[in-house]
């Protein structure tokens, strides 16, 4: 009677597991094999274990590309982190009707397709776009500027499909601060920016740093916008990638910029998380 127990004992232990195996196996099969198979196979060069990176980091092209890619998803990043902020303060302090509409308009963009929201930008920075357009009317420019195929376009359209990511990640934690901290901030006489950066702004930072993961690394894979916005000239590892795997079927180099892209992602997610932890340690002592 005692092992019937302890036999049924074991397997309610095991329950949860049992419960979890299915999904775990889909995500190892669809997404850690895939991943494991691209690592593994960029480093699979007859001429040595670590040829593909030498050979990738030898071409002046490629460091060029990489040096762009982390450029522009930097400067995106920031860019969405002080649109958003903005956007992400002001739904918090909104009334609760407002707020829900707000948050709605932030959210919509993300229904989108990217490929739509791409070309919308091709629409407002194209040499008969609204931008040229307006400036040629009011006066300020007599032929039309360049815009589209530079940095500033891909960045301005990263910006714009990921800002509703750092709203998201950011109205959470601006919701969350307690209203007494700014009304005893205010009867210390501190005045409005002392409260926003001594109070509001290190508060947020778990939800911005949450918010520049998400925006970074999205801006380093994303493929569309780049290619549409940026073209040959502004060439990324993304668009790069596709090249060297869709166009040349060169499977080395591709595999190698895949596996540094995802090098890269982890990187940035165990950096800021850390940043993060000790933020959150440091303010759990005081």
């Amino acid at each position: 009677m005692s092992s019937r127990v302890s036999i049924v004992q074991r397997i309610s232990a095991l329950g949860p597991w049992l419960l979890v195996l299915p999904a775990t196996a889909v995500l190892v099969f669809i997404l850690v094999i895939p991943v494991a198979g691209t690592l593994a196979e960029s480093f699979s060069n007859p001429a040595g274990l670590f040829a593909n990176y030498r050979d990738f980091f030898a071409d002046s092209y490629n460091r060029t590309v990489m040096i762009r890619s982390f450029r522009i998803a930097f400067l995106s990043t920031l860019t969405a982190l002080v649109l958003g902020f903005g956007g992400a303060y002001m739904i918090a302090n909104a009334s609760q009707g407002v707020k829900r509409v707000l948050l709605i308009l932030s959210v919509f963009p993300l229904l989108t397709s990217v490929v739509v929201r791409s070309f919308s930008f091709m629409a407002i920075l194209g040499r008969n776009g609204v931008v040229n357009t307006a400036l040629i009317k009011l006066g300020i420019i007599s032929e039309p500027l360049e815009m589209l195929f530079t940095q500033g376009a891909v960045i301005a359209g990263l910006a714009y499909l990921f800002t509703p990511l750092m709203i998201l990640s950011l109205v959470g934690v601006l919701e969350n601060i307690e209203d007494d901290l700014y009304l005893a901030a205010g009867s210390l006489g501190a005045s409005p920016a002392s409260v926003f950066f001594q109070v509001t702004l290190p508060l947020a930072v778990p939800g911005m740093i949450v918010g520049s993961i998400l925006v970074f690394t999205g801006s380093l894979a994303t493929f569309v916008t780049p290619t549409l916005l940026g073209g040959e000239p502004q060439m990324t590892l993304a668009t790069l990638l596709y090249q060297k795997a869709m166009i040349s079927f060169d499977w080395g180099v591709a595999n190698t910029i895949a596996a540094i892209m995802m090098a890269t992602a982890i990187f940035c997610v165990v950096v800021l998380g850390t940043i993060a932890s000790r933020i959150s340690a440091r303010r759990a002592v005081h």
